[in-house]
């Protein structure tokens, strides 16, 4: 009880300190919202309103209704309208179009006779997401704006074809695959690994710039006690953070949780001790709080946007870095934060990744004490 007293009172110390400091605690709150905001209305995995050019060579009603079609699917935008081939290589050279569609003098006549009638689409593959689903938004218009008129060409020559699959698609999860259901859960990793180690980094490394830490060697405190003093009321503000953003990604984006709520914050909160843990691991390995900003930056926030799979999926990487990726606790709360938001996940699906959160946890907050110990004798 007495070393539960000793605790408390470091982290009333540590709590007084931080309300009396209002523009940092200011910053605390204000500034996961702000990349909350930009951060989910920047990043989006949507592809639309590619700028479109289009050279008809043909003029008919057929490449009329083709063009047409495009634009009507909002993925396109008719952007120019050209007429020879020379203004085609013009417009993707500068950047202009992203895509120019290409119809044939005889695209209409070919169509009308039941005869393969060619399209070109021609895409900028300066971004080979975009031009890889843009290519497939292409190719489904295209067939779906020229089927009922191959088909009644074939019906006036007496053939009918009946179609030998039929694909029959169902989208679970994210029925209609808005991307923002797919960041926003994301961000609640990746925020919650960019803030929280700072200010815990910098309360101790403050203490060692003052010389105030030298008291803790003649104080009748543990190492635990006093770190844990100092984790306790940023733990608290990071947790204030999650609620905060579950709120904002609910009425700001329209993402709610699937699953269960308690259950994400529950997570959260062990996710939470792993990102301070952190912040108190740095703070025993330097005196400078310049120092421990850009060793918080370079352990937290780069590898939360690099190996957690927020942008870029695990599974493709190399296997070695596959791996690699268990180093860092963003990519397993990124599970539990996908998982439980966008499936309705259960502990029984997230248990592998809730367990090694708490096994990162407690190494963490572990070597932190050890390093603190051996920095203070």
């Amino acid at each position: 009880m007495d070393s539960l007293a000793r605790l408390l009172v470091v982290a009333g110390k540590e709590a007084r300190e931080i309300l009396r400091d209002r523009i940092t605690l200011g910053i605390a709150m204000a500034l996961p919202v702000v990349m909350m905001v930009l951060l989910g209305s920047a990043i989006t995995l949507d592809v639309r309103d590619i700028r479109l050019a289009v050279l008809d060579e043909d003029g008919g009603p057929e490449s009329r209704e083709l063009i047409a079609a495009f634009v009507a699917s909002g993925y396109f935008r008719l952007h120019a309208t050209v007429h020879d081939l020379d203004q085609v290589e013009r417009l993707l050279d500068g950047g202009e179009a992203r895509a120019v569609l290409v119809v044939p003098g005889d695209f209409s006549r070919n169509l009308r006779r039941g005869l393969p009638a060619d399209v070109q689409i021609l895409l900028d593959g300066s971004f080979a997401n975009t031009a890889i689903v843009a290519a497939n938004y292409a190719d489904a218009i295209i067939d779906v704006a020229t089927h009922h008129v191959r088909e009644a060409a074939l019906a006036a020559r007496g053939i009918r074809l009946a179609p030998a699959v039929r694909l029959d698609a169902r989208v679970r999860y994210n029925p209609d695959l808005r991307g923002e259901r797919f960041v926003i859960p994301g961000l609640f990793a990746v925020i919650l690994m960019a803030f929280p180690p700072l200010l815990t980094a910098l309360a101790v490394v403050r203490e060692r710039e003052r010389g105030s830490i030298l008291q803790i060697a003649i104080a009748p405190i543990h190492a635990w006690q006093f770190l844990g003093g100092k984790l306790l009321p940023y733990a608290g503000i990071a947790f204030l953070e999650m609620v905060l953003l579950l709120a904002l990604g609910r009425l700001w984006f329209g993402v709610g949780v699937a699953g269960s709520v308690p259950l994400l914050l529950a997570l959260a909160g062990v996710y939470v001790l792993c990102t301070v843990g952190i912040g108190l691991l740095v703070s025993t390995s330097t005196r400078s709080q310049v120092v421990a900003i850009l060793l918080a930056i370079v352990l937290t926030l780069m590898p939360s946007f690099l190996f957690s799979g927020f942008l870029f999926p695990i599974e493709t990487m190399p296997v070695p870095f596959q791996w690699y990726t268990h180093l860092f606790p963003a990519r397993h709360f990124m599970e539990i934060s996908r998982g439980i938001s966008l499936k309705a996940a259960g502990l029984e699906q997230l248990w592998p990744s809730a367990s090694l959160l708490v096994v990162y946890a407690g190494v963490v907050l572990t070597l932190a004490c050890l390093r603190f110990r051996r920095g203070l004798g």
